[in-house]
């Protein structure tokens, strides 16, 4: 990753088109991560109920992320 300003939006922005996730999946993980800026430059609190939605929203993606690769890249994947 860079520490470039913006990344964090770009990568997640870009599963859509890069790997076929869901544009409706993408918002919680979007959501989160303005909470999570929130949080760094404000103080504010992210709720344990929005954390848990992007932890499980994670887990889908790293399902969907490991069946993207055995059809794409299977070589990429770990024996």
């Amino acid at each position: 990753m860079t520490s470039k300003p913006g990344h964090h939006q770009t990568a997640i922005q870009s599963l859509t088109l890069k790997v076929g996730w869901p544009p409706e999946k993408v918002w919680p993980l979007d959501a989160l991560r303005k909470q999570r800026n929130l949080a760094d430059y404000s103080g504010d609190l992210v709720s344990t109920a929005a954390v848990q939605s992007c932890l499980n929203n994670a887990q889908l993606l790293h399902l969907h992320i490991r069946s993207w690769l055995q059809t794409h890249h299977p070589t990429l994947l770990p024996d």
